[in-house]
């Protein structure tokens, strides 16, 4: 791989022999944590792939020991408007929009942790392929936030969905395959080298083929109402993180250390699998 443009939060690199590249989550010492930099340098890195004739796949990864833990929740601003809130939301939706629209497949490829905002980014990919150790889930539930986009109806089956955004219990591998939120499980220590060979496979396809398979597939989902599903969401998430609950959350979160924070969440819901 070589580096074709740097960036503060990511790594983005070209494959020197096939044609695809990798997004790499670049903040390793936070489990690859997306704050509002990182988000958007994902967004403008898928632009370059689609952009790029040289590029016809792409894989997007995590650095260390995660692919992400979801969306940064320190250092942010919480004490905002409504309006503020939608805003932010409507981002972050577009965001992973741009990546499930994409004409070139994407991939994950997910190491250790997806959780949150970040198993929505898994979710925005066309396929998945998880370590053996990867866990998945959604337990921002516990503290009264939600996705800020919904691709999970239109992958899993309702029990399953509901399941994961009503209790935010963590699933490993295993059962993120059953559920079909990843396509394939593969040894931790050849998750690397199974991805790229996918992503090469990918890259040698016709790349018409491709391109309107997966925009048949999209329109599908268009069809069904996945936009007024996401514009929905996006809503009801805002006016979740105004409400009196929402708010008190914002507020633990600002008095405590992530760590302490995380444990006073989880607490109630020690025992009880």
């Amino acid at each position: 791989m070589s580096m074709t443009e740097s960036f503060e939060t990511i790594l983005y690199d070209k494959d020197e022999q096939d044609k695809f590249a990798t997004i790499t989550i670049n903040r390793p010492d936070k489990l690859n944590a997306m704050n509002k930099t990182t988000v958007r340098e994902i967004d403008r890195a898928v632009a370059l792939a689609v952009a790029d004739k040289d590029v016809n796949a792409l894989v997007i990864t995590g650095a260390g020991r995660a692919f992400s833990a979801g969306y940064d929740l320190q250092g942010a601003d919480y004490d905002v408007s409504i309006e503020d809130w939608h805003a932010d939301m409507s981002e972050n939706a577009q965001a992973l929009l741009n990546i499930w629209k994409a004409p070139i497949p994407v991939i994950a490829s997910v190491n250790g942790y997806a959780l949150a905002g970040a198993l929505e980014l898994v979710m925005s990919c066309d396929l998945a392929i998880a370590a053996d150790n990867a866990k998945f889930g959604e337990p921002e539930v516990r503290h009264n936030s939600g996705p800020p986009a919904l691709f999970m109806p239109w992958l899993l089956a309702t029990r399953d969905v509901r399941w994961l955004m009503y209790t935010g219990d963590l699933v490993d591998a295993e059962e993120a395959l059953r559920m079909h939120l990843i396509n394939k499980i593969v040894p931790a220590d050849q998750l690397k080298q199974k991805t790229e060979n996918l992503a090469r496979k990918l890259a040698r396809m016709p790349v018409p083929a491709i391109k309107f398979a997966k925009s048949s597939i999209n329109n599908q989902q268009i069809a069904a109402g996945l936009m007024t599903s996401f514009d929905y969401n996006v809503h009801a998430i805002a006016a979740l993180h105004v409400s009196k609950d929402g708010q008190e959350w914002m507020r633990n979160l600002q008095k405590m250390s992530l760590k302490e924070y995380l444990e006073f969440r989880d607490a109630p819901f020690k025992g009880l699998d």
